[in-house]
């Protein structure tokens, strides 16, 4: 039994708030310097006008619910329809389209697994149904199936690390109903071939998802700066949603995502939830969600109309440009490749493993940590994942100095690392 003086107990009185702002500026010096060294992936950041803005947007709308949007809040309802028109123009989304916001990239995939499920099952699909995704699909998926009771497929990648469409239809059979593709996958910062899958869901009547969750807000300005982009949206015929986030390079607060649909009728009738077997009658919501944050809403909507084409424009250029540089200086150390060997960049992502059987990359990486760095750890091949972002830009060359001293002193003496599952 615990010593109950040492429990930390439910407060019974309030605390100045002076002491709280304290006590809070304590905590976070316990966490990683990501302002002088930027973190893979686990916030985006570029300045402190784009912070500051997306904040004021969010705290205006902080108590307000998105379940309300159109019912007792309109605003809402307003900034909703307006993210709609800018998605149908940016991802060359159908008059039929329909949009669904949600929490975030897990929550877009759940619903797009949901509902082509709930389609399925309309259209006489029995028993135990399966979904087929390269080795390289995000995990989000398999919680989804997990959830909803479906099996899944993965399928290895092509030697590029792409989708390998052969195998995939080679997997296909009478309980397949779902099929999905990465632009880019979030391991490599590579482009399955969306057109190919596309065909491929027609040729046998499967929903196609597209996850653009990592670079929906990178894709489109990327390619606008002359980046060989192939056809990935709602452009590809075959494609019957997709998806890309808005706390990502988007640069709204988490959380905000979309879940793009190539048909409204799929959204209103195998997605919207709807009950009426209870007391204060008919409860409908457009998605998995009850309540919602608003001031994720309100943020997005904020952040796009205060960005625009020429604001993504700068934002994907310093993306894109940092991914370059750290991968053009990274296969110039001796004992360092990046995984894609000499390939072009095609996203914003790269992987750094060694060549060089006297430099232990989980060594480097644990030098990396301990000099204020935080190395994310992939397992295939072993590599230290970087998920690079617009604020990378700035931390290119102290990142390069370090990681070069690091493979030198790894070497020097010999070191040894361990791969760390919780290193995400």
């Amino acid at each position: 039994m615990k010593d109950a003086t040492n429990m930390n107990t439910f407060p019974q009185q309030g605390t100045p708030w002076e002491q709280i702002q304290k006590e809070l500026h304590e905590l976070k010096k316990l966490d990683v310097d990501w302002l002088n060294h930027p973190l893979p992936g686990y916030l985006y950041y570029f300045g402190e006008e784009i912070l500051e803005n997306q904040l004021e947007a969010h705290n205006l709308y902080s108590l307000e619910n998105g379940l309300g949007a159109g019912v007792t809040f309109f605003s809402l309802e307003k900034m909703l329809k307006d993210i709609y028109d800018w998605a149908q123009d940016l991802y060359h989304g159908p008059e039929t389209m329909g949009m669904t916001f949600t929490s975030g990239g897990t929550e877009s995939l759940f619903e797009a697994i949901r509902t082509a499920r709930n389609r399925a099952r309309a259209r006489g699909m029995e028993g135990r149904l399966n979904l087929i995704i390269p080795y390289t699909a995000h995990p989000a998926i398999d919680k989804a199936a997990q959830i909803m009771e479906i099996d899944i497929i993965r399928v290895p990648v092509d030697a590029e690390y792409r989708a390998d469409v052969p195998a995939m239809a080679a997997a296909i059979n009478d309980k397949t109903f779902f099929i999905l593709g990465s632009a880019v996958c979030y391991p490599y910062g590579i482009y399955d071939p969306i057109e190919e899958l596309g065909a491929l869901a027609l040729e046998h009547d499967i929903w196609l998802h597209v996850d653009g969750c990592w670079g929906g807000f990178i894709n489109p300005f990327a390619k606008q700066l002359g980046y060989a982009v192939p056809k990935w949206d709602l452009e590809v015929p075959g494609v019957m949603s997709m998806s890309t986030d808005l706390h990502k390079f988007a640069f709204s607060t988490k959380g905000a995502s979309l879940m793009l649909q190539r048909y409204q009728e799929n959204k209103d009738t195998y997605e919207t939830f709807s009950i009426n077997d209870w007391p204060c009658g008919t409860y409908e919501t457009p998605s998995f969600q009850g309540s919602s944050g608003a001031g994720s809403i309100a943020s997005a909507w904020a952040m796009i109309k205060f960005l625009g084409n020429e604001g993504y424009l700068k934002t994907a250029k310093a993306a894109m440009d940092a991914t370059v540089q750290l991968t053009d200086g990274v296969n110039a150390i001796e004992g360092l490749r990046d995984v894609r060997d000499g390939a072009p960049v095609e996203g914003n992502s790269m992987a750094v493993m060694s060549i060089d059987p006297e430099v232990d990359i989980m060594a480097v990486a644990d030098l990396l940590d301990a000099g204020g760095w935080h190395c994310s750890r992939m397992r295939e091949p072993l590599s230290i994942k970087h998920s690079v972002t617009p604020h990378h830009l700035s931390g290119v060359e102290k990142f390069l100095k370090d990681i070069a001293a690091a493979v030198e002193k790894v070497r020097r003496e010999g070191l040894k690392g361990e791969y760390d599952e919780r290193t995400y």
